[in-house]
């Protein structure tokens, strides 16, 4: 144990824990490479561009067993088979829609982001009971698959491969629900030519939680794909997605919103390479943060000089309810061709004050009146959330009107 300690340099207690569950585990060269990937740099910390606002190693000192259970699921009313992942144990269910498979793997697979996703990385490593599931799609998948990650105490990890075939379509909606001091997931999705993956997530934790999801998309040509999320924060809550496109004349969706109050803090990260001619990418991304919550945005359109006809588009916009609420925002282009129509924007600011006024001289209560106006606001970001939409709605009405 000495020697794995030294694989971070002046490890945290947490980061010794982390250490210890990799130890526990079976030796594997893949799982190896991936959590040296993530020891390289240890919990991600301000000292990281690219985690400046989101410092788990100062957030997440120890792993002390979370004291809040689970949040409540939005998607247990939606109609679908359910996968769960409680502390990392997964149970599936007996009976599949046509079109589709599951495989439970008792090997580890390479991860291939390890270097680019160091929570990735940490998931993909210590992830076990199973080592990863892949979910493949070889046909017109008409029910949604429901997938619940919750955990039970200290730490939770789970992984994911998702697999749509040429002409295939899937919809998934997954619930983050907290439960561990620390949970992390790592998905990886490929969408063949021809084929649609639709992902809705809702995620939300307790104020002494972290919760890392990361996704690495891949699209073939003409594929389509469609991410709606939904995030209420934790102590710590970072949801990352790199998209690659490398067939052309696919399509991507990425949409969020993020509602966070005192304590609570979600960071949405994104990274979109545009590596094959005529695809497109739209993303708008709508938030609301009161006193004392904190909102991250960041935001990559990277088009290198094969991308020419790429059509993108990014939006993010931000609501400070309160003083004492904090967002920040990093939206940025990196373009090598010359034969595209990218932009980008991002605004924060206060409620209207005259729409707020004209509703309240109309008879509705102060709060009544933000709460419709900061829904106004969010719900164009749902919109793709498919048969998820409804339930994300009612979540952010309950979260509104409290």
């Amino acid at each position: 144990m000495n020697a794995l300690a030294d694989m971070i340099p002046n490890a945290t207690p947490a980061e010794l824990d982390l250490i210890e569950r990799y130890a526990s585990l079976p030796a594997d060269p893949r799982r190896e490479r991936a959590f040296q990937a993530f020891a390289a740099g240890g919990l991600p910390h301000r000292r990281m561009e690219a985690w400046r606002w989101t410092d788990f190693k100062a957030g997440l000192k120890s792993l002390e067993a979370a004291s809040a259970a689970p949040q409540a699921d939005p998607f247990a009313t939606v109609e679908a088979p359910v996968i769960v992942f409680d502390g990392g144990k997964l149970s599936a269910p007996d009976g599949l829609p046509a079109g589709l498979k599951l495989i439970e793997r008792p090997t580890v697979d390479a991860y291939g982001a390890a270097e680019d996703l160091p929570l990735g990385a940490l998931a993909a490593a210590l992830s076990d009971s199973p080592n990863g599931l892949i979910v493949e799609a070889t046909d017109i998948v008409d029910t949604p698959l429901r997938f619940v990650f919750r955990g039970d105490g200290q730490i939770a990890f789970a992984r994911i491969e998702i697999l749509v075939r040429e002409g295939a379509s899937l919809e998934m909606l997954e619930s983050h629900l907290g439960g561990a001091a620390f949970s992390a997931s790592a998905l990886g999705a490929k969408v063949e030519a021809g084929g649609a993956l639709r992902r809705t997530l809702f995620q939300a934790g307790a104020a002494n939680e972290a919760q890392a999801i990361t996704a690495s998309v891949e699209l073939d040509a003409a594929a389509r794909y469609a991410q709606t999320a939904l995030s209420f924060g934790a102590k710590l809550a970072r949801l990352e997605t790199r998209l690659v496109h490398q067939g052309e004349g696919a399509e991507a969706v990425l949409n969020a919103a993020y509602l966070l109050g005192d304590g609570y803090h979600a960071d949405l990260t994104s990274f979109v390479r545009h590596g094959a001619p005529a695809c497109v990418t739209k993303q708008s991304t709508k938030g609301a943060v009161r006193d004392g919550g904190r909102g991250v945005f960041q935001g990559k359109f990277h088009v290198p000089r094969v991308g020419q006809k790429t059509d993108a588009d990014m939006q993010h916009n931000a609501l400070l309810l309160e003083d004492g609420a904090e967002v920040d925002a990093k939206p940025e282009l990196e373009i090598y061709a010359d034969d595209v129509a990218c932009a980008h924007g991002n605004t924060a600011g206060a409620l209207d004050a005259d729409a707020l006024f004209y509703m309240r001289q109309r008879g509705l209560p102060e709060t009544d009146a933000r709460a419709l106006l900061t829904e106004a606001f969010i719900v164009e970001a749902l919109e793709e959330a498919g048969a998820g939409e409804e339930a994300l709605l009612v979540a952010a009405r309950a979260w509104l009107a409290a």
